[in-house]
């Protein structure tokens, strides 16, 4: 039995730039990963099979054909054959959230099979594998922080935060991406700055928080929240939202914060970790 974490990916910093001829946009973005997530649990079984669990499985039980299958048959066509598969995905992480979670579940997918067919798990196939299923699947399955060009799947890994309290929140709405980049206004504001990941994060920004409220306007409301609350170094949304983050200078601030927002949205999700 191989047991694969699927952490939650956090953009510090998220800058669109130009639209491309694909379809997509470039962008470029500051990765980060937290120590909390999803648990993929894969064990050679006599037929496939794949259980959804945990308190956000609900959010997936009527998609035919989730990431984590898609990566399984991708590994096989592309990369190596492989036994048959009980899969079992723990979902923990809010569905359609901005922490990557569809993402994260592939590539832990990815790296179960490479730990079965023992391929290496940073063999170029691979990358080239999590790179069709989606922008965000080749930052999940390397797990560094790391500045995201391109689609936001070309890498360059650098020192990030390690240890830091975070504390992520989700109003309880799930947002789609193709909406918030519909809404966006398409200008283009200008390339990341420059400077290691404390500066970027800082002097950065998340180019679709704006669009993302007017789908949303609850997520507005989630950083109003996050910016009320003391001891926080950095406030943004993830992604396309809606979950919204705080990074904090201690654990002490980080469980005051959190028992605040419970206390005052018990509606709302939220989790009390730290960057990896």
């Amino acid at each position: 039995m191989i047991v694969e974490a699927a952490p939650a990916k956090l953009n510090l910093a998220l800058h669109v730039r130009r639209r491309r001829e694909d379809g997509y946009h470039d962008l470029e973005t500051l990765f980060a990963f937290v120590a909390d997530g999803d648990v993929l649990t894969v064990a050679l079984a006599e037929a496939e099979s794949f259980t959804l669990t945990g308190p956000f499985a609900g959010g997936l039980m009527h998609e035919g054909d989730n990431l984590v299958l898609r990566a399984r048959r991708a590994f096989a066509e592309s990369v190596a054959s492989l036994p048959p598969l009980a899969v079992t995905l723990d979902k923990r992480l809010p569905v359609a959230s901005g922490i990557g979670g569809g993402s994260a579940d592939a590539a832990a997918m990815l790296r179960a099979c490479a730990r079965i067919a023992r391929t290496g798990a940073d063999e170029a196939r691979l990358t080239a594998v999590a790179s069709a299923l989606g922008a965000d699947v080749p930052a999940c399955l390397a797990g560094v922080t790391a500045i995201g060009d391109g689609r936001g799947d070309r890498l360059s890994a650098l020192d990030g935060f390690a240890g830091t309290p975070v504390l992520l929140v989700n109003p309880g709405v799930a947002v789609s991406t193709r909406d918030v980049f519909a809404a966006w206004d398409g200008i283009d504001r200008g390339p990341l700055p420059t400077g290691d990941a404390a500066t970027i994060a800082r002097e950065g920004r998340n180019d679709l928080a704006v669009p993302a409220k007017s789908v949303a306007p609850v997520i507005g409301e989630v950083i109003d929240a996050l910016d009320q609350l003391a001891g926080t170094t950095l406030v943004r949304m993830s992604g396309s939202g809606a979950t919204c983050f705080a990074l904090f200078a201690d654990a002490a601030t980080r469980a005051a914060g959190a028992h605040a927002i419970g206390a005052a949205y018990p509606g709302w999700w939220y989790l009390e970790t730290v960057l990896t």
